[in-house]
């Protein structure tokens, strides 16, 4: 459900800006290698670089912001960085990835963050009576993050929870980019940013626009797209759902996109994302159904279940 660039309506996967692009005048995929994955799907488990201390040994050091000063343990640091990074991250998703499952310890250094002022957290409904419970941080919990210098400039950090509709789908992506970095770390790579749809849509229009009369020509339109490491589709730049730039276990840098396509996709917007070279990720109930059409329109882009 990424937001694809130029169209109107940002959530619409079937939309294009020029529907009469033929397949022959598809940009081709920009030369920034990609090799990826590891024969097997690994477990989700917790990064290796993200273990942390004891509770009784991570003390709280004083972090200023303005006339305040907070008081943070390192794994309300660490939680602080993702949500940052992320927008919206699913409360027990925080429990499995940075706290090891130890939920007791989440919510001690959740509940001190929200009596700081630095997170937030909502219940979103979902199926049923079901509901899921997500957190981000606020603008003052945004602005202490960039000013402990953890992050380099380019790194884009996000506060507030969108609407609900957005926050589940930006919540899922939390656990996409662990699934992938999970790959990366096995062939003894190392994830070094992050970069959401909201960022590489923002750029990629804001050039489109200064293209003014030519933002419609196609070779403009192929030229913007490989410049972003990106490929024109059917008249059209699909955006990932996260791109991860890493370093590779000999130290070359790449880049990965990934797309999390679940059962409301049609079978063009499927077809128009493996096309784009994504790493599909799907829900492992919807897995079969994306596969199908992926056979039937002759495409052998791999979907890997979470």
């Amino acid at each position: 459900m990424s937001r694809d660039s130029f169209p109107r309506d940002p959530r619409r996967a079937d939309e294009s800006f020029d529907r009469t692009q033929s397949a022959r005048n598809e940009s081709p995929r920009p030369q920034f290698p990609q090799v990826r994955e590891a024969p097997t799907e690994p477990p989700l488990n917790p990064r290796e670089d993200r273990d942390l201390r004891p509770e009784d040994e991570d003390r709280r050091r004083a972090y200023s912001l303005g006339r305040r000063t907070f008081l943070l343990r390192e794994s309300e640091v660490e939680t602080m960085s993702d949500l940052g990074t992320f927008r919206v991250v699913a409360a027990d998703d925080l429990g499995q990835f940075v706290y090891a499952g130890d939920g007791a310890r989440m919510e001690r250094d959740l509940g001190h963050l929200q009596k700081q002022g630095l997170i937030v957290e909502r219940t979103l409904p979902t199926s049923g009576r079901n509901s899921l419970r997500v957190v981000g941080l606020t603008k003052a919990g945004k602005k202490l993050l960039r000013a402990t210098h953890r992050f380099p400039e380019n790194q884009a950090l996000y506060h507030g929870i969108v609407k609900p509709r957005e926050a589940k789908h930006d919540a899922e992506l939390y656990r996409l980019f662990h699934a992938e970095a999970a790959r990366i770390e096995s062939a003894g790579g190392r994830p070094l940013r992050v970069i959401l749809d909201y960022e590489l849509k923002s750029h990629v229009n804001q050039e489109r626009e200064q293209l003014g009369e030519r933002q419609n020509d196609r070779h403009e339109i192929a030229t913007l797209a490989a410049r972003h490491g990106l490929a024109v589709v059917n008249g059209k730049i699909p955006l990932p759902d996260v791109r991860i730039e890493y370093q590779t276990a000999d130290l070359e840098l790449r880049r990965i996109d990934l797309e999390l396509a679940t059962r409301h996709y049609r079978p063009r917007g499927v077809a128009e994302k493996a096309k784009a070279g994504f790493a599909l990720y799907s829900p492992r109930e919807d897995a079969p159904r994306l596969r199908r059409i992926l056979d039937e329109q002759e495409l052998t882009a791999r979907i890997f279940a979470l």
